[in-house]
């Protein structure tokens, strides 16, 4: 064996080591590139997650919007019955307003009125009540204390906390209503 020899296979085993720390270093490399990727699945899989979890609620919440207010079109239509029925009874003569016909046809207002309330329909407050855009319609202005409501012209109905018909309502213009003297 000549002194080359050893030289040489200490060469290879630099070599080699070199190599293996090369190889290292490029494993880490690689491996950090893979926890990245990793990472930034995971970051995608979780907004998909919450993504879901938001649709879903969103769904639930159109659902339960939906049932609330699938009658309003078919109470938006009985609101004109009502009111005829209101003025009707208004119009009663004395004499006819004891009969029992009559009584029964207030019992099935009553009845139809319960019944409209079960399914979450209220009527409006609106008499003596401040002036509101969102629940009343203003149809003129009279003599009365200003921006309040002094008089109701047509009845306005919410249904749950959504308004399906406004209040229509004569509102007070500032001036003072001429009192008379006796």
């Amino acid at each position: 064996m000549t002194q080359q020899e050893p030289e040489e296979d200490q060469n290879k085993e630099v070599e080699q080591g070199v190599t293996e720390v090369e190889d290292v270093e490029t494993l880490k490399k690689i491996l950090a590139e893979e926890k990245g990727k990793a990472e930034g699945y995971l970051a995608n899989w979780q907004r998909a997650q919450a993504d879901f979890i938001n649709y879903k609620r969103r769904s639930e919440q159109e659902k339960e919007e939906i049932g609330k207010f699938a009658n309003a079109i078919l109470m938006l239509n009985l609101l004109p019955i009502l009111d005829d029925l209101e003025r009707a009874f208004t119009s009663i003569p004395p004499q006819l307003a004891k009969l029992s016909w009559v009584d029964g046809i207030k019992l099935i207002e009553r009845k139809l009125w319960a019944s409209l309330e079960a399914q979450g329909l209220s009527q409006i407050k609106a008499l003596g009540e401040p002036f509101d855009p969102k629940l009343h319609e203003a149809a003129m202005h009279a003599k009365g204390k200003e921006g309040i409501v002094i008089e109701e012209l047509q009845k306005g109905y919410q249904l749950h906390d959504r308004v399906i018909r406004p209040t229509m309502v004569i509102v007070g213009n500032g001036e003072e209503e001429e009192r008379k003297e006796d």
